[in-house]
């Protein structure tokens, strides 16, 4: 995927993991939507690992039990 984001402190010009030559597999640090999810949220001064809402009788992270904090964007 790609994706651009700017303000909260985020480096510009950053390329976050690689493809194989034909863009259809991932070589170098796989980034999921969890993934970067956790990040904006973090960005936003939220604690992703805390934040979370009742669906059907059960409290639920927005980043499920995946999210990770992307090093290069969360600093």
């Amino acid at each position: 995927m790609s994706l651009w984001m700017a303000g909260a402190g985020i480096q510009g010009g950053q390329i976050i993991g690689t493809t194989d030559e034909l863009g259809y597999k991932v070589v170098e640090q796989p980034v999921g939507y969890h993934d970067l999810h956790a990040a904006i949220l973090h960005l936003l001064g939220l604690d992703y690992e805390q934040l979370t809402y009742f669906f059907n009788g059960r409290h639920r992270r927005l980043t499920d039990v995946h999210g990770e904090l992307i090093p290069q964007i969360a600093g």
